[in-house]
């Protein structure tokens, strides 16, 4: 059997259940059009936080993503293992803890606005932005803002990026990419009917000194990311990029009893939730190691 051919019945038993959509569907009007339904770039299957916040992040992405919540799954209602609890007091934000049913309430209040919303803040839709730097976080941050401002100027103060070939030929091949070599930002003014946002910047010219006025709507810095393991002097395994090395699925370092969680560990994603994930596994596996310890000491605590 096919994939495709796998994949049309699981979506058939999934149309029959209650969803969140990006795209609003009746389940009717689903059941007699699962096929087309197939056309989404993005298919999430879940209603716990996972699940959300996948449909968040590509609904900013302009994925338009559909989310198929379903109605029971292993006798559990939708919101996931979060709806059989009764208070959540270890989820970041909520200091006095927050009930699993709420929480889930709220995920679900984000995503779905989020899934049908316009994308970008209304701010920067159809208008000039700026991106500084030279390297990959430029050019891919640059190549990304094209989804929605008119136009996209990098500004870099050298006559060469230092990116890789492949994200360099990418935005220097995107027609709303324009970059502006040996230049710098000398300031940044707002806007004359407005005056809560960016109106434009002054551009300098290392070569010459010539300061220009570009007009711009939004100022993006993407001058890469150092993350901050100088003061371990060595004293653990770092990659060529300073990040600290942690064995795969574990936040282990490559020193027993030191573990790694957050922007030091992870040069991939950097997001504030997922920050905040390696920081639970970094304590479970902490809490694993104490009590191996222990039970090798023949010690409780």
């Amino acid at each position: 059997m096919s994939y495709k051919n796998k994949l049309f019945p699981l979506v058939r038993r999934l149309v029959r259940l209650d969803f969140t959509p990006a795209a609003s569907y009746s389940s009717s009007s689903a059941m007699e059009d699962y096929q087309k339904l197939l056309k989404t770039k993005v298919c999430i299957i879940g209603s716990g936080p996972a699940a959300h916040t996948a449909a968040i992040y590509a609904a900013r992405a302009e994925l338009k993503p559909i989310l198929f919540e379903g109605w029971m799954a292993n006798g559990i209602a939708p919101g996931g293992q979060l709806t059989t609890t009764s208070e959540v007091e270890n989820f970041p934000g909520f200091p006095d803890g927050i009930n699993g049913i709420e929480l889930m309430d709220r995920c679900r209040a984000q995503s779905h606005p989020c899934a049908v919303c316009d994308g970008a803040a209304p701010i920067f839709r159809n208008k000039p932005l700026a991106v500084i730097g030279g390297g990959d976080s430029a050019m891919e941050e640059a190549t990304f803002l094209t989804k929605y401002g008119s136009m996209v100027y990098i500004i870099h103060r050298r006559d060469s990026f230092r990116a890789s070939k492949i994200m360099q030929q990418r935005a220097l091949d995107n027609p709303k990419i324009k970059v502006l070599w040996n230049s710098v930002v000398e300031e940044a003014y707002a806007d004359e009917t407005n005056g809560r946002v960016l109106g434009g910047l002054k551009v300098r010219n290392v070569v010459t000194g010539e300061v220009s006025n570009l007009k711009a709507s939004g100022l993006f810095f993407a001058i890469g990311h150092e993350p901050a393991t100088k003061f371990l002097g060595g004293q653990l395994e770092l990659d060529s990029d300073g990040y600290v090395v942690t064995k795969p699925g574990t936040t282990q370092t490559s020193v027993r009893g030191v573990f790694a969680a957050g922007d030091v560990q992870d040069k991939k994603y950097r997001q504030a939730v997922t920050a905040a994930g390696t920081g639970c596994m970094a304590a479970l596996d902490a809490e694993h190691y104490l009590q191996e310890i222990g039970s090798q000491e023949g010690k409780g605590d």
